[in-house]
């Protein structure tokens, strides 16, 4: 019980401010890894496009080699496995990014979704749950949707 207090305790905690340039990166890396790894894992069958979309989208996103974004997706399950909420990654993000760049983030996330041609009713609670911590205006939601569902050709 004390513990899980100390954790909450501890994610509610801006960012230290003695973390370098780089580190701030790589926390944004993750963070953005994380909640594309989210949706990934919401649809009840894990499909190789699905994972394929979240690294296409990450190599979209950063300029990493192929081994920094396997590592990345690797770490980003290994803390969506571990974390108890989104509110850890959607702060670093909503601190660290412009209202575009989140919006292109939830995009990318539809892209994740649509991947394997269908949209389960988990994913799309995920993906609402997280646009509305990352402040996406409704509108913006919608459009990004419209977007994924056009670049994957889905029509679910």
């Amino acid at each position: 019980m004390l513990r899980t207090l100390k954790d909450l305790f501890d994610a509610l905690k801006p960012a230290p401010p003695a973390e370098t340039p780089a580190e701030q990166e790589h926390a944004l890396q993750l963070a953005t890894a994380v909640l594309l790894v989210e949706v990934m894992r919401s649809d009840p069958e894990l499909s190789a496009t699905e994972r394929e979309a979240v690294m296409a989208a990450l190599r979209r996103k950063f300029s990493l080699a192929d081994d920094e974004i396997d590592r990345l997706v690797e770490l980003a399950e290994r803390a969506a496995r571990d974390a108890y909420d989104y509110h850890a990654f959607t702060s670093r993000i909503n601190a660290g990014y412009s209202m575009e760049q989140k919006i292109r983030i939830i995009e990318y996330m539809w892209q994740v979704a649509y991947a394997d041609g269908h949209l389960s009713a988990h994913e799309n609670h995920v993906m609402r749950k997280i646009s509305d911590l990352l402040y996406i205006p409704h509108g913006a939601y919608v459009s990004a949707k419209m977007r994924a569902q056009q670049a994957g050709g889905s029509a679910t």
